[in-house]
């Protein structure tokens, strides 16, 4: 989308090429002769020459339409305007479109800047720019916004500032920042080491790569690359911060040449001159190389003679020194005993046998391993001295020099004290004077060996160089060391921590960098840790890869971006709903709509901004013409897609009803027509009293489902039959509809109830049922059926068996009989006997109540051996009588 400005001619768009055509006006407008005396003319010219004579036509009619049109159009890019501004929230990706011409004249510019700065060194390298990758990126980042930051302040280096670029890593400082850290290292190193403060000049390093810089190259004025120039103008044809001029710096290696670039950041390229050189080894002729890479080998073999004298190197042209010789040869060690396989690199070699020849004073043997040359003088044939060295004697080698007795009084370890013992040989004795000693700070004092260091337990409470922790250490003379801990402070970037030692002052910046990507990973961006969250992502010339939001497979073409792709402008072609057309409209799958706005509380809250929000919106209704007929297809005509089917043409149904003998008399309708309300004439089955319950319908009526009601034979149960059933069944079918199916609830002459279904008429007095009979005893039963029960007077007899059954039973029942009154005297007699001997009573003697008393215990014995006869007697009585009843009963 093209700007107002654009649209209208104005600014940076008119008179380019490439944008000739979106600058010129309408072409309406641009057809629209121009009022006052030229139109006149040329209205007279074409008047003359098409045959018209109206040279004199009105001005004014033409100056309202172009003022109405410029109405018009400005009106336009004022709502173009507005619509721009709504989706800039949304997407960049707009933006990034209408600036691709200031984008593309940037890049011109650059690399006409570039071109410029390189041309002095690709004219003598014959255009070749492979060593000028380095250099190009240092000025490229210069052109990159936020690519070259200062890691002092973390801040963008921009190209109106003064700054200060390092020669060993060339990083770009702001110079307040550089001077403030170069004031603060040399502050701080000095009240760590510095006794006298300030008096000694320590070196400041560079934030970056740590290298060292005296006192006096702080930077105190602001100059350009090459620094020929002190405040550099800011031309936007040269490249930031440079003079313009050529550098001619001194090159690394040093080649007597110098740099041929322009004024310009990083490090200067690799020389770029011919020179003639011969090969490394001098054998070839000379030839004309580049002065940066004049080294170069003929690949002959070298033939020169080792270090060793015996062979020559067999290596092809090479530079440097010759390697050692490689081969293996029989050497002798130096003192000429032993020979042994060895290198010739590594002629010279010792065995590991004593020398042992004569010295010089005849009596001793050379105790040195093998050595080569003369052997060293005898160590005793100088003059020597006794063990304390007071007295001197010149005596032959062969003998000892006695202690001279006299006090030792050689310094004992601690410094101190003489040793008190005679002159003797050997170390001298370990200091055991008792001494007052003072503890290394200061503070205490203790009696105790001088050979031994006193230190008290009190810790220092002073603080450390780094101005943080104390020292904690005993006994501290306040002299204390360097902070041990990790500093394990928070760096600027807000992302690391400080790596180093517990210091004083700031920590060193981040050394880390930190890639900035573009969305889809193309470009990168390097920047210091930290400066990603502010940095915006680079400008990225590829496609943009988002998935499209949409149901489309596949986005317009449009270049990377931060943020949402623009709204998807390609057709919709979903199929609508109901129909088989495709949705002709543009993708309304993400929509910006209008939100809702909230009510305001009263007056005093004032209408925020109306929000917009994105929304899929429905497909509209498909709006494609089909032709289609009415209802009663009585005539056909286009209707829209979405409104299609059967319609109402007004005219008279005429369809036949669903009776098959009348038509529908209602207007054009839907399927359903009126029904016929007229009941159904048609004459009843013979013997059906009920009407026809349908309306008029076609065919025969339906058989008659109403239900009658009639009393079955047995007068009990009403039954309900449906009409037709009983107006199409024969007699026997009525007799079996007018039952119920229970059992007929009359009674016969002997009692019982008739068996049979329920049926009409009289019951049959012929009862199949059994009835039994028993003999008199009870004991033998028959059963006969009941008629002939009735008829022939059956009687059972009792047999032998029965009689036998009934004497027993009498007998066992007077049995019994005796024994209840045997046993009824007797208790009558013990309640006699109990009676009289309380009628007794009185007092009895001792000897007489110990005699009761027995006999009341006999008596009691007695007592319960009677009972326990009439329990058996009780039992046996019920055990025969249980036994006669069996007998009885059997058959």
């Amino acid at each position: 989308m093209e700007p107002a400005w654009r649209q209208q001619g104005r600014g940076r768009g008119r008179g380019q090429g490439g944008q000739g055509e979106r600058s010129k006006p309408p072409q309406k407008e641009k057809e629209k002769p121009p009022p006052g005396p030229a139109n006149t003319a040329g209205g007279g010219e074409r008047g003359r020459g098409g045959g018209r004579g109206k040279t004199n036509a009105p001005a004014e009619p033409e100056n309202s339409v172009s003022v109405q049109s410029k109405f018009e159009e400005i009106r336009k890019s004022n709502q173009a305007a507005a619509q721009r501004l709504v989706q800039s929230h949304f997407s960049s990706s707009d933006d990034d479109e209408d600036e691709d011409g200031e984008i593309e004249s940037k890049d011109g510019k650059r690399g006409k800047i570039l071109v410029s700065t390189f041309t002095t060194y690709t004219d003598q390298s014959g255009g070749d720019v492979s060593d000028l990758v380095r250099t190009g990126q240092f000025v490229s980042d210069l052109f990159q916004s936020g690519a070259l930051t200062c890691l002092i302040c973390i801040a963008s280096v921009k190209r109106t500032q003064q700054v200060w670029s390092c020669s060993s890593c060339f990083s770009l400082f702001h110079i307040p920042c550089i001077q403030k850290w170069a004031r603060d290292s040399v502050f701080l190193v000095s009240s760590v080491t510095d006794e006298d403060f300030g008096q000694k000049q320590h070196p400041w390093p560079c934030p970056k790569c740590r290298a060292e810089y005296p006192p006096s190259a702080t930077p105190n004025r602001y100059m350009c690359y090459c620094g020929k120039l002190q405040d550099p103008p800011a031309d936007p044809w040269l490249v930031p911060h440079s003079c313009g001029s050529v550098c001619q710096k001194e090159l690394k290696p040093v080649c007597g040449h110098t740099c041929l670039l322009l004024c310009h950041p990083g490090p200067c390229p690799p020389c770029p001159k011919m020179v003639s050189v011969s090969c490394m080894c001098g054998k070839a002729k000379p030839l004309p190389r580049r002065c940066s890479n004049k080294d170069w080998s003929c690949q002959q073999r070298c033939g020169k003679m080792l270090p060793c004298k015996q062979h020559t190197c067999t290596q092809p042209c090479h530079a440097g020194q010759c390697s050692p010789c490689p081969r293996v040869s029989v050497q002798r060690c130096a003192c000429g005993r032993e020979e042994s396989e060895r290198q010739c690199a590594s002629p010279q070699w010792h065995c590991e046998q004593v020398c042992g020849a004569v010295l010089s004073c005849g009596n001793h043997t050379c105790d040195v391993a093998c050595h080569g040359g003369v052997c060293p003088p005898c160590p005793r044939s100088d003059s020597r001295t006794c063990p304390c060295g007071k007295t001197k004697s010149s005596l032959p080698c062969t003998e000892e020099v006695l202690p001279c007795g006299d006090t030792c009084e050689r310094r004992l370890s601690c410094g101190k004290h003489t040793c008190s013992m005679r002159c003797h040989r050997g170390t001298c004795e370990t200091c055991r004077q008792v001494v007052e000693k003072e503890c290394r700070c200061g503070k205490y004092r203790k009696l105790m060996p001088c050979h031994k260091e006193y230190l008290c337990d009190s810790k220092c409470p002073k603080t450390r160089s780094c101005q943080r922790h104390q020292c904690r250490r005993k006994c501290c003379p306040g002299n204390c060391p360097p902070c041990d801990q990790s500093c394990g402070r928070t760096l600027g970037c807000r992302n690391h921590k400080c790596p180093s030692v517990c210091h004083q002052g700031s920590c060193y910046p981040c050394p880390e960098t930190v890639e900035v990507r573009c969305v889809c990973g193309s470009t990168v961006l390097i920047v210091p840790c930290g400066r990603e969250r502010s940095t915006k992502p680079p400008r990225c010339k590829e496609l943009c890869r988002s998935p499209p939001s949409c149901h489309h497979p596949a986005r317009e073409h449009h270049r990377c971006h931060p943020g949402s792709c623009p709204a998807c402008r390609l057709p919709c072609l979903l199929p609508l709903p109901r129909c088989r057309h495709t949705c002709p409209r543009p993708c309304h799958d993400l929509v910006l709509v209008r939100s809702q706005q909230v009510q305001l509380a009263g007056p005093w809250e004032q209408p925020s901004e109306p929000a917009f929000v994105k929304k899929a919106l429905p497909c509209p209704p498909c709006d494609v013409p089909i032709p289609t007929a009415c209802y009663g297809e009585h005539e056909v005509s286009p209707v829209p897609c979405h409104l299609r089917g059967p319609f109402s043409c007004g005219r008279p149904c005429g369809r036949p009803l669903t009776c098959g003998n009348h038509s529908c008399s209602k207007e054009c309708h839907g399927n359903k027509c009126e029904a016929c309300e007229v009941g159904c004439v048609k004459p009843r089955p013979s013997g059906c009293p009920h009407p026809c319950s349908l309306p008029c319908h076609p065919g025969d009526c339906p058989p008659c489902r109403q239900m009658t009601r009639q009393r079955c034979h047995c007068k009990i149960s009403l039954l309900y039959v449906e009409c037709m059933k009983l107006t199409s069944a024969n007699e026997q079918k009525k007799v079996e509809l007018g039952s119920c199916n229970n059992q007929c609830p009359k009674e016969l002459i002997c009692g019982h109830r008739c068996k049979e279904v329920c049926h009409p008429g009289v019951c049959e007095e012929k009862c199949q049922q059994r009835v039994k009979v028993r003999c008199p005893c009870k004991r033998i039963k028959k059963e006969f059926p009941c008629t002939r029960s009735r008829e022939q007077h059956f009687v059972v007899e009792c047999d032998n068996a029965c009689k036998d059954q009934q004497r027993k039973a009498s007998q066992l029942k007077e049995a019994e009989e005796r024994a209840a009154q045997e046993e009824e005297q007797r208790k009558l007699q013990e309640e006699l006997e109990a009676f009289e001997k309380r009628q007794r009573g009185g007092r009895r003697s001792k000897k007489r109540g110990r005699k009761e008393e027995v006999e009341g215990e006999q008596g009691i014995g007695g007592r319960w051996r009677r009972c326990g006869v009439l329990l058996l007697l009780s039992l046996g009585g019920a055990l025969l009588a249980t036994a006669a009843y069996y007998l009885l009963n059997l058959p």
